[in-house]
Parts: C-alpha cells; structure tokens; sequence
C-alpha cells in the first residue's frame, strides 16, 4: 500500500502522536487528583488554571504552527521535540500555582499542539490518493498510547511520585525523538508529493485556499462547530475523571480500565475510516463523527452502574476514531494542501481552545454544585445543535475546482 518514503512519513507521524500524550487531556488529568493535593486547590481552581494555559497555548499555536508552511520540516520538529522535553521536565518541578500555569501552558503547547500538528501536517501534505489510510494510521500512535499509559502511569503512581515520572518522560522525550527524526524525515521536503498521476491532476483543480480566505468562508465554522465537540466535551470527562468516578460510586481504577476499551474502539474505527474516507471523502463522513460521542453523553445522564464507564469510554472512542482523520483529512479536501499548515495552524488552536472551554466549564459548573448527569445533558445539547446545523448545510461542503 505504501512506498519506503510513504512509510517513513507514516511512522514519524505515529511516533510524533504517540509522544502528543505528554500534552493530552487525558494524560494530565490522571495526575489531577495528585496535584491538586500537593498544591492545596479543588477541582473549579485547576479546572480554571487548565483553561486558561491552554487558551494562552492555543493562540501562540496559531503563530507558530504556520511556520512548518516555511522551514525545514526537520528543524522544525527539533524546536518542537526540545520544547516538549523542557515542558516535561519544567512540570515535574512545579510548586505553586503560577508554575503550575506555566506547566500546563508549555506541555499544551509542545504535546497536544505541536506533536500531533506536526505530524498530521506532514502525513496530509505528503499523501493525497491514501491520505485517509495514512492518517489513520498516523492516529494509531495515540490510540497506542492512549491503550497504554493510563495503566501504566496508574501502576506507577503506587511506586514513585508524579514528579519523578515526568522527569522521566523529559528524558524519554529527548533521547528518543531526535534520532526518530533525523532517520525518518531528515531529507523530507515541503513540496514532497505521494507520487501519482492522478494526485497531480486533482490537485491542480482544486483551489489551493490561503489562511485568510479560510477564515472568511462560513462553512468553515459550521464544521469547526462539529470538529470541536469531541476535544471540549472529551476533556472534560477525561479531565474530571476523579469526580464522575466519587458522583457515580464508582471503583477508583475504574476510568484506567475503561481506557483499554476506548483505546480498542478508537483504533478500529480509526482503521474503517481511512478506508471509507479514500473511498467516499470526508465530506460525505462529517455527519456521522459525533453520533457515538452523543450517545456518550446520554450514557453518562442516565446510568450509574460501573459497567457504564466501559461504555461511556467506547462510545468516546468511536467519536475519538473518526475525529482524529477527518480533523486532518476534511481541510486538506477542501481548501487544498499548499497552505495546509497555515489552515492546520488555526484548526489545531481552535481544537486546543475546545479543550480549555470543557475544562473550565465542568469545573466551574462542579465548583457551582451541579450533577455530572446534567453538565451530560448540556453537553448533548450541544453536540445536537451542531449536527442539526451541519445536516441543514451538508450540500455546500464540497471543495472549489478551478
């Protein structure tokens, strides 16, 4: 399916989503219980500290990330893995609030936005005929870790401290990536092209869209309505995972458990959607993205029962799956790959905002003293609206051929 250059651009952009998790929502929220016991704060206080870094984190994003439209694709990824290593390294040391600010600011910044802007950039610049099928599997990096570092920094939590293990992963970060790089992507090009005749020609129909143009175009917005569901409401849950499990009775490893089962789902739907996204387009998908997150949503109103957290996570999941692609693959289709960067930049500041808006809406609405089944009930409102407005104007999502 794949060449030798095609596979090396693949794996870098497994790895790079792999090592996004230091920046993850999910991957943070399982210190959330040990940090706020060592900085004395509740739930609404780190709730609002989490947004706010990541709101700060996300419109630096949008300056830096256009830069990979113009510099060597492997210096760029060197600033970005040196950025994540001092991040790591910077969290294991906080003591106070400020520096907990800071923390979080630098691991969303150099994890959850530029690891995986890298590296879903790279894969929907280079490939075109099977950009679907190599984003997939460049989301699969995540879908690994999400499978495997719940469990094993919960095992680890009962022998070391927090801090030793992000110490740890500051030198994980550093003696790994660089040499990854340099390997895989160290001659790649930023006019690299999967060759194929026909990529050639349906590129040069479709109009190569600028940042500014993408801006002014409404139905921009009516996807980025749909595109952000998913990060705002998932880091929410997963960012007050220690809540749901006290509101719901729930056994305390419960979320860590529930995490295989979301890993699982998200990996299979990853694997059909890259296959029906070559075959159909994004476009046509867009619309079945967020029903399982909406089901999510109703599972956490409605159930208590332990066995639930395994189906709330599955259905996020699911959600989680075909978000990832059709994130990365919907822009490149419909506003072309010349300034993907650029238009990836905005997107992926855009998706880290989502982030802090669910992290600071569940915490000021616990902090308020409502129920997790009704921050689920306005989450599914939410989510409905979005799918409403996206089915009245599903006609219009087609690229501009010249």
């Amino acid at each position: 399916m794949f060449k030798s250059l095609s596979l090396k651009v693949i794996l870098f952009g497994f790895i790079f989503t792999f090592f996004s998790s230091f920046g993850q929502s999910y991957f943070i929220g399982i210190f959330n219980s040990s940090i706020r016991a060592d900085l004395l704060i509740s739930h609404g206080q780190f709730g609002t500290i989490y947004a706010s870094a990541t709101l700060l984190s996300s419109l630096v994003l949008i300056w830096i990330g256009k830069k990979i439209d113009d510099i060597n694709l492997f210096k760029f990824s060197m600033f970005v893995v040196i950025l994540l290593s001092f991040a790591s390294y910077f969290f294991s040391t906080i003591k106070t609030i400020p520096l907990l600010f800071m923390g979080i600011f630098l691991l969303r910044l150099s994890g959850q936005g530029l690891m995986s802007h890298t590296a879903t950039t790279t894969v929907s610049r280079f490939f075109e005929k099977t950009r679907g099928k190599a984003l997939s599997v460049t989301w699969l990096g995540l879908s690994a870790a999400e499978f495997i570092l719940p469990v094993l920094i919960v095992f680890l939590l009962t022998v070391i401290s927090w801090r030793e293990i992000w110490f740890g992963i500051s030198l994980l970060v550093i003696i790994i990536l660089p040499p990854v790089s340099f390997l895989l992507i160290k001659k790649l090009k930023l006019n690299s092209r999967e060759s194929s005749k026909e990529n050639k020609i349906n590129n040069n129909n479709i109009k190569q869209w600028t940042r500014y143009e993408v801006i002014k175009d409404f139905r921009f917005y009516i996807i980025a309505l749909n595109m952000l569901s998913m990060p705002s409401i998932a880091t929410g849950v997963f960012v007050y995972q220690s809540f749901i499990i006290s509101s719901k009775n729930w056994a305390p490893f419960i979320f860590a458990q529930s995490f295989m089962v979301y890993s699982v789902l998200s990996v299979i739907t990853l694997s059909i959607s890259g296959y029906l996204i070559d075959k159909f387009t994004s476009r046509k998908l867009l619309i079945y993205m967020n029903i399982p997150l909406l089901l999510a949503v109703m599972v956490l109103n409605l159930f208590d029962n332990p066995l639930s957290c395994f189906v709330l996570l599955g259905l996020i999941g699911i959600s989680n799956g075909f978000a990832n692609v059709l994130g990365s693959s919907t822009w490149a289709e419909m506003y072309g790959v010349k300034h993907i960067g650029g238009i990836k930049a905005i997107t992926t500041a855009m998706m880290v905002f989502a982030t802090a808006t669910g992290a600071a809406t569940f915490g000021i609405l616990i902090d308020g003293g409502y129920s997790i089944n009704f921050i689920a009930l306005i989450s599914g409102i939410y989510i409905a609206f979005s799918l409403l407005l996206l089915l009245f104007f599903r006609k219009t999502m087609e690229p501009v051929y010249l």
